[in-house]
């Protein structure tokens, strides 16, 4: 019989004085066409995969070849986006850069970016070149604290950045003179596939055109703007450079050789495996004026956001990537305690809301500082360096 995580286990399992080790996420996944069909994993520089050797068992005469799907720091940003689409309802805190007084910025571009989008989180540069009215966030009261916050000094990134606690930050935009905190990941997740059929298939292919135009024919276009080209040298277009038809879009083009993309894979077995550590955790602390209970308690509140994120983004069939659709077929939680694991039951998404609702009453009640939380977003603007930098790599173009 699996038991129930519920408030008083995570207080527990959490506390300074607890030997507890944390929580494990063990789930097959199958391709929405089956076991066995194809999946496509991440593809990195050169068009190459992430390939590694695991130890199915401990058993194996030899590591098994796998392939990392989906890496540890790409589901972060995935659980990241999960709480994001969810925050009206969870009430977690988010800052929100504003880029509409930008003008015209290319349709594809983001009009917002979101704390909860920001690379480094807490730590990004968009933060540090951000500004709240006439005044640089980093130098407002709130952008003192949150750049200058540390996992033993957390009461500013709980009130604005928990999930920074919770997947980690690098404070290295500042200067090497300047705060330069680091903070391991406490939650860790990836999904790999194991025993890929093949590590070098390609999509091989032509990019057809009914009129087959003559892709020989000399071209100029202005790289910035291929609207702008014509037939012939470069004085036919303003900032124009000798191009290729098929750089346009004309002609019929093979993608061939290395010109070819990686293609889906298929595996034998597709898992996800996602660790939280409370030994990590227990580095999270409230300051040294903070009591025991409070710590707990803001330990806590990250564990529960952290289930609470991982049931929204993987809880169900979810997308990685083009060709990497993915749906959980059996699901293992384990509580790793001191004195043995016991397997769990989280529940689903609704589930793990009312946990974190839960626990973020008790770490209000505790004195865990949560500003933040169940506030409008705070809305910042572009600084005046950073929006130069922003419409000098997107001018406005004409019509």
């Amino acid at each position: 019989m699996s038991v129930k995580i519920d408030l008083e286990r995570l207080l527990s399992g959490c506390s300074d004085d607890s030997f507890d080790d944390g929580i494990r996420i063990d789930a097959d996944l199958e391709p929405l066409s089956g076991v066995g069909g194809p999946v496509k994993p991440a593809v990195y520089e050169g068009g190459n995969f992430q390939l590694d050797g695991r130890w199915a068992s401990p058993g194996d005469a030899e590591a098994t070849l796998v392939i990392v799907i989906d890496n540890v720091p790409s589901q972060a940003n995935r659980l990241e986006q999960a709480l994001r689409r969810d925050r009206e309802a969870s009430s977690i805190p988010e800052l929100v850069l504003d880029l509409s007084e930008l003008g015209s910025l290319p349709a594809h571009l983001p009009r917002s970016l979101s704390s909860l989008d920001f690379p480094h989180r807490n730590a990004d540069a968009y933060l540090r070149d951000a500004r709240v009215g006439d005044v640089d966030f980093i130098k407002t009261d709130t952008g003192r604290a949150v750049f200058g916050a540390t996992a033993q000094e957390c009461g500013p990134l709980m009130s604005w950045f928990p999930q920074a606690l919770l997947y980690g930050f690098w404070q290295s935009h500042l200067g090497r003179k300047r705060h330069n905190h680091k903070h391991a990941r406490a939650w860790v997740s990836e999904i790999i596939g194991w025993q890929p059929a093949s590590t070098e298939t390609r999509v091989l292919g032509l990019k057809g055109d009914p009129l087959n135009l003559n892709t020989d024919e000399v071209v100029t276009s202005n790289p910035d703007d291929r609207t702008l080209w014509d037939i012939g040298g470069a004085e036919k277009v303003e900032g124009g450079k000798r191009d290729r038809l098929s750089e346009l879009g004309h002609g019929q083009v093979p993608f061939m050789g290395s010109d070819a993309a990686a293609s889906a894979v298929s595996f034998q077995r597709v898992t996800q495996r996602a660790t939280v550590s409370f030994a990590q955790l227990r580095r999270v602390s409230l300051g040294r004026d903070a009591s025991r209970e409070a710590d707990a308690a803001a330990r806590a509140l990250l564990v529960a956001l952290g289930l609470h994120a991982h049931q929204l983004a993987f809880g169900h069939a979810f997308a990685l990537r083009s060709g990497a659709d993915l749906r959980p077929s059996a699901r293992t939680v384990t509580w790793l305690g001191s004195g043995g694991d016991e397997t769990c039951d989280i529940g689903g998404a609704e589930a793990t809301h009312d946990l974190l609702a839960t626990v973020r009453t008790h770490a209000e009640s505790a004195g865990v500082p949560l500003d933040g939380w169940g506030q409008p977003p705070m809305v910042l603007r572009p600084g005046d360096a950073l929006a130069k930098a922003i419409r000098s790599t997107w001018p406005d173009l004409d019509d």
